[in-house]
């Protein structure tokens, strides 16, 4: 990395720079696996921001040292049921997990096209896995896409099931079921 980067918690005054950043990732990051119908319907619902992660304090934000900082990635980790999706995305779930028998969530992962294939997101990911082994996590599961799923693949996770989720536009995204034991 060319920058001293620090994570830290998204707070929810960030819901604004964070609906940007999310933005300027999924148009520009995931072209090339998505096409324009299925990213303007999957952002807002699928792709956005989820407020309960940031009231958890599971939803991390990586910024630049500098002044003023800039936000260039952010992601998270839940220990709720939802697997995927924003505030307002269909189908949430927002019973606690059992952290003995359930598999932590890892969620919402964004880069700045700017800043992409610096390790941001590894940078993220690992704070992610961390805190929820502190948790008491002994393995994570994600929703991931096209574009993400190599970062996962290289990061040790396994996909375990495709599946295709469908949009309000009358399109539908396909979502990669991914799963890591704590110490793989």
């Amino acid at each position: 990395m060319d920058a001293n980067i620090r994570i830290r918690h998204a707070l929810l005054t960030d819901v604004p720079a964070l609906t940007a950043l999310i933005d300027a990732s999924v148009r520009v990051l995931q072209a090339g696996d998505y096409s324009p119908q299925q990213i303007d319907g999957a952002l807002g619902t699928v792709f956005g921001v989820d407020t309960q992660l940031i009231e958890d304090r599971t939803y991390f934000i990586a910024q630049t040292d500098g002044e003023p900082p800039q936000i260039v990635g952010c992601g998270g980790w839940s220990k709720r049921k939802t697997l995927f999706g924003s505030d307002h995305a269909a189908g949430r779930q927002s019973a606690l997990l059992d952290p003995a028998t359930e598999n932590a969530r890892i969620r919402a992962f964004f880069v700045h096209p700017n800043w992409a294939r610096r390790g941001i997101g590894s940078l993220i990911l690992q704070a992610c896995e961390q805190a929820a082994r502190e948790a008491g996590f002994t393995g994570f599961e994600l929703g991931a896409t096209l574009t993400g799923e190599r970062l996962y693949t290289v990061r040790g996770y396994r996909a375990v099931e495709r599946f295709e989720t469908p949009l309000a536009n009358g399109v539908s995204l396909p979502v990669i079921r991914m799963v890591k034991r704590a110490g793989g």
